[in-house]
Order: structure tokens, then C-alpha cells, then sequence
């Protein structure tokens, strides 16, 4: 297992070094994680671990550069489970000039190509299904997914709590199991990170892509605009007050980053540890991680 997990790694480093992409570090003791209403932070010595080294990563494309990637530890309070763990290894890449089409692209082509590299093939055996890595990846519109496999559009009346129930009881179990598929367009709501549609403001350029059943990455058009990203965090912010969870100082150096000026972007958050379940065809993270957390029980 080790020696598998090496060469995804390895072959994830070269598909980034062959097309330009500088790698780089950020702090993984911040400040100021990312607002988002279900992503918590773990505390560390009147700071917090980061959850995703998003906000660094948008600053160093704010500064000048133009394709980052980086790979390394995250961490989030009370996350535990089969396909879960408090500390998890985190693949993310932002273009700048680019947007979420662009991103599920190259994430097509990353797929492949670290399947051939790992496994010296473009196919899987997961959960005694046969999944073909290419050429097709069947793409659902979020209001499409719910229309079909949970009798209502989100788009058109989002509630965050039915959305998030039916999202894991509903649709995830429904999609289809031969190839990878794509979610894209989520509720703006849905989406804190993310620019909105120009041609419709209710939906956000997010995309989230399922194999073998498994969420692995989650992508965007990234918001560029500091007022209103401001205001989304502010409004996450109030939300998570009023319900009684911690709320972090915001990333004034962020908006600072986005004031100065952040080019249309895409990125994306990839999970490596999960990467390495499909590919190995294993059931559960226990699996695959040599160390596992042992601050709480699995679910």
C-alpha cells in the first residue's frame, strides 16, 4: 500500500511539473481558516490548522503566479469515518485565466494518467463494479440530480438542511456507478468560494466529482469579486453564530489579495487519501493510511 501510495504521488507531481504548474508550500498554522458553515477547524495554540490552503494559494495567484499546485496535510474538527480523518492529504491547483471547465479538463486527464502510472491501466474494480476511468465522465446538473432522484431543484428554492440530507440519502447513492460522474452547478448558496453564473446568479460554477460512489474533488470558478466574498463571509459568519459554533476572524490579507486584484481563476481540492481507496479498491481509509487518528472512534 505504501508503495502504491508513492507512485500516485509521484505521478501526480509529474503531471503537474510537465504542464507548467509551479508547486509550492503554504503555512499550514493559520490565522484565519476559510468561513464555511460545515467545515471546523481544529485549534492550535490561539491559531488554527488549516482545513484547505485555498486563501494562500488565491494570494500567490493575486502576487503573479499563474498555475500553483501544492500537496499536503489538512485537518477538520470531528471528521471520522470510513472515508473520513481529522488529518488528510489534500491535492489542490489553481489557473489563473481559467475557469471550472477548464479545471474538470485537466482533472480528466490527472484521473488517467495516475491510474496508468499506479496501475498500468485506465480502469478500476470497485465495489464489484467495473469503472472505466475514460473517455466518458457523465455530467448531471445539481437541479437535474435532484429533479430526477429527489422530486425538487434546489436552484429554484434552496433549503440548506434538505439540501445537505437529500444530497447524501438521495442523489449520492443514485448516481451512476460505471463511470465517473460530474455534479455541476450548485446552488449559489451552496457555494462560498465560488463566482456565480453570469447568465443565471441563483447557481454557482461548482462542480463536484464522484467515483466508485466516493466525493474526491470539489471545484470552482473562483470568486474574484472582494465585496461580495466580504459579504459571504460575514453572512457565514452571523450563521454559524447563531447556531452556536465557533466563527474565525475573517482573512483580511485575503481580501486584501482579492482588492489588489485576483485574474479569473479556476481551482480545485482533490483527496489523495481517497484517490488511493479507488485505486487500491479498498473499503475504507483504515485501509490505506499507515496512521490513523486515534482522538475518536470510527463511525
Amino acid at each position: 500500500m505504501l508503495a502504491l501510495r508513492s507512485r500516485i504521488l509521484r505521478a501526480i507531481r509529474h503531471f503537474f511539473d510537465a504542464r507548467g504548474f509551479l508547486e509550492v508550500e503554504t503555512p499550514v498554522r493559520i490565522a484565519a481558516p476559510a468561513l464555511e458553515m460545515h467545515v471546523n477547524a481544529m485549534p492550535a495554540g490561539g491559531a488554527w490548522l488549516r482545513t484547505s490552503p485555498e486563501l494562500h494559494m488565491k494570494r500567490l495567484l493575486a502576487a503573479g503566479c499563474e498555475r500553483v499546485y501544492q500537496l499536503g496535510p489538512c485537518f477538520r474538527q470531528g471528521e471520522r469515518g470510513q472515508k473520513h480523518n481529522p488529518e488528510f492529504t489534500l491535492l489542490e491547483w489553481y489557473r489563473a485565466n481559467a475557469d471550472y471547465r477548464d479545471i474538470l479538463a485537466e482533472t480528466k486527464a490527472l484521473i488517467a494518467a495516475v491510474a496508468a502510472a499506479a496501475l498500468g491501466r485506465t480502469w478500476l474494480e470497485y465495489r464489484r463494479t467495473h469503472i472505466e476511468l475514460m473517455p466518458v465522465w457523465e455530467i448531471l446538473t445539481v437541479a437535474e440530480a435532484f429533479r430526477s432522484f429527489a422530486g425538487w431543484n434546489p436552484v429554484e428554492h434552496f433549503d440548506a438542511d434538505r439540501f445537505d440530507l437529500d444530497m447524501v440519502n438521495k442523489v449520492e447513492p443514485h448516481l451512476p456507478a460505471a463511470c465517473p460522474v460530474v455534479l455541476m452547478d450548485y446552488p449559489a448558496a451552496a457555494a462560498a468560494l465560488a463566482r456565480r453564473k453570469p447568465e443565471d446568479p441563483r447557481v454557482a460554477e461548482r462542480w463536484e466529482l464522484y467515483i466508485g460512489g466516493i466525493e474526491l474533488a470539489n471545484a470552482f470558478s473562483e470568486l474574484t469579486d472582494p465585496v461580495e466574498q466580504r459579504q459571504r463571509f460575514e453572512a457565514c459568519a452571523a450563521e454559524r453564530r447563531a447556531l452556536g459554533q465557533l466563527v474565525y476572524p475573517l482573512d483580511e490579507d485575503f481580501l486584501a489579495a482579492l482588492e489588489s486584484g485576483l485574474p479569473p481563476a479556476g481551482g480545485i481540492a482533490l483527496g489523495v487519501d481517497r484517490l488511493v481507496m479507488l485505486l487500491a479498491g479498498a473499503a475504507s481509509l483504515d485501509d490505506v493510511l499507515p496512521f490513523r487518528d486515534q482522538g475518536q472512534p470510527s463511525k
